[in-house]
């Protein structure tokens, strides 16, 4: 079993899950992410990314492959130690909020730092604090079902946060929102992860979202995407290439070519 970089708190080495009717999701994907780093999964939907992040937080088992945090093998882990660890270390964002219906918003914040221990008055000023960071404080006291869909889902980020994990997995947490309201959202969760040394994987198909992380991994059909850049086309070899076409469009000048391939 080879060990994990020193420098990565979460590294994936072979990842292979196939869904319930045998088609797959992952295809022997292998990544590492540095502490505090900010990493985007981007890709198209159904290229694993979901499936990705869920098996690097442990919500489920990879059926092969290895997946270490901070030197645990999550992959070997039973279902209880696999839970405990998600508590109390990882946060989750879903694209689509869920929050618990008898409760007010300030208790669903504060709901996974008092799962933890934190007495009330403490959860509830952490929670209070993060929900006015994301400009919904003035809800603190109401039902999720007073609230529309694009502030459910910040009270959803702010109650991430609060329990500032050490990484973060968010799958889409922009989907709900208005355009207007996302780079807001986004520069809110990016500058709070990078206050509190938060380690992000931010899954996303938007190329604006995935341009805040500090690196981006692409999947493509549940195997990772590498960009090659070729070396700019020298002019005389495009007027050469123009003299023998007539009419033919080629690359211009200085400007380089790219191609993509699929990598395990």
């Amino acid at each position: 079993m080879e060990a994990p970089p020193d420098n990565d708190v979460l590294w994936a080495r072979a990842l292979h899950f196939q869904h319930h009717d045998g088609s797959p999701a992952l295809q022997g994907v292998s990544l590492g992410v540095r502490e505090g780093e900010i990493l985007a999964v981007s890709g198209p939907r159904g290229s694993g990314k979901t499936t990705l992040l869920r098996c690097l937080s442990g919500l489920v088992r990879p059926q092969d492959g290895e997946v270490w945090f901070d030197s645990v093998p999550v992959h070997k882990l039973g279902p209880l130690r696999r839970e405990r660890l998600r508590r109390d270390r990882f946060g989750w964002i879903d694209p689509a909020p869920a929050l618990v219906p008898e409760l007010s918003v300030w208790e669903n914040t504060a709901l996974p730092l008092m799962l933890r221990g934190t007495g009330r008055r403490r959860a509830r000023t952490c929670a209070l604090e993060w929900l006015e960071r994301l400009d919904v404080g003035a809800k603190a006291r109401r039902r999720p079902h007073q609230l529309q869909q694009a502030e459910r889902q910040r009270v959803c980020i702010a109650r991430a946060l609060a329990v500032a994990p050490a990484v973060l997995f968010a799958d889409e947490p922009t989907a709900p929102l208005h355009r207007a309201d996302r780079a807001h959202v986004l520069r809110t969760l990016t500058t709070a992860a990078r206050s509190h040394g938060i380690t992000v994987l931010l899954a996303t198909h938007d190329a604006q979202t995935a341009a805040l992380a500090d690196r981006t991994v692409a999947l493509l059909d549940g195997r990772r995407v590498r960009t090659v850049h070729l070396p700019p086309v020298a002019e005389t070899t495009v007027a050469t290439g123009a003299a023998g076409s007539a009419g033919s469009s080629g690359p211009s000048g200085t400007e380089g070519l790219a191609a993509c391939s699929l990598s395990a």
